[in-house]
């Protein structure tokens, strides 16, 4: 039985710090290889690459990938889900800018709290929590309006609503995993569901929509592949899928909020991408929203006789 804690300890902390940073930098990396790779066919490679790494470290570690446990079902509607995340997200960066677009993915936590807990009691949020949210939601909603002013391009709303949509399939399968039995499986078979189910589809995908297969690719280019499948979709999601067997939902959730800080800044510094009044107001509420979602009220003393 995986032990649960009901906060995030400094172990837990830093390890969400160090994934934030990296998935905030990996947006503006897919964005820089795109001249090169095609969206969804970067995607496929990104997710071959790691099924066969998470499968040798299976091997090695001798876990059990295929063993009955119940979870065949749901793990493939959480690989599903996660498949059409990054088609939205490989997609949505050919359209608008890896800061705006990181910004908006990061609605996932709101779809978490407000789902989860139909089938998890445990996550309910309370009023303090759900104001943070609600404060993070609402900064990043407004954010939207950016794609529909005068100015902004042709395709920049869209690329938002792909982002938006990438949150949603984020969300919902947060809430797959932490309500059905993928909850009580290893985070190396929680994990191969996933981007096994990428593996499969998104070369399909890719297939149906055209794109062009070329193997002929610059130094930068592999560079780009390997840390997008090795650092990305290899150690940092295992990460990830073991805090979220260990730890709650929702506070993981909303820690990670810190991604678009850091996808802001190496999108500015990097790809030169505008920093907006509304994107830094977004991120200033998205802070306050950790720090209120993640708030642990003080121990009851018992009362005086």
């Amino acid at each position: 039985m995986n032990q649960r804690h009901q906060h995030l300890n400094l172990l837990a902390a830093g390890l969400l710090l160090a994934c934030c940073m990296f998935w905030g930098f990996q947006q503006v990396l897919v964005k820089a290889t795109l001249p090169e790779m095609p969206p969804i066919f970067q995607a496929a490679l990104r997710f071959v690459v790691a099924t066969v790494l998470l499968w040798l470290w299976c091997r090695w570690r001798g876990i059990a990938l295929f063993k009955p446990d119940n979870s065949l079902k749901p793990g493939l509607l959480a690989g599903v889900l996660f498949a059409a995340e990054f088609a939205c997200i490989y997609i949505g960066l050919q359209l608008t800018t890896a800061s705006r677009l990181t910004v908006l993915l990061y609605t996932s936590p709101f779809w978490v709290a407000l789902l989860l807990p139909l089938w998890v009691p445990t996550e309910r949020l309370r009023l303090l929590q759900w104001l943070g949210l609600g404060l993070a939601f609402v900064a990043l909603a407004f954010t939207v309006r950016e794609g529909f002013k005068p100015g902004a391009s042709n395709t920049q709303w869209l690329g938002d609503v792909l982002a938006l949509v990438a949150g949603v399939t984020w969300g919902l399968t947060t809430v797959t995993i932490r309500a059905s039995a993928l909850s009580r499986i290893g985070a190396e078979k929680l994990l191969f569901y996933q981007v096994g189910v990428c593996a499969a589809c998104l070369p399909v995908l890719s297939l149906l929509m055209g794109e062009p297969w070329v193997w002929h690719f610059s130094s930068f280019a592999i560079t780009s592949l390997l840390l997008q499948s090795v650092v990305g979709a290899f150690a940092s999601y295992l990460v990830w899928m073991w805090m979220l067997v260990h730890f709650p939902a929702t506070k993981i959730s909303a820690f990670a909020f810190l991604t678009p800080m850091f996808a802001l800044l190496f999108g500015a510094l990097w790809l030169r991408e505008p920093v907006t009044p509304a994107l830094l107001g977004a991120l200033a509420a998205v802070a306050v929203g950790i720090v209120l979602v993640n708030f642990k009220p003080a121990a009851k003393t018992a009362a005086s006789v």
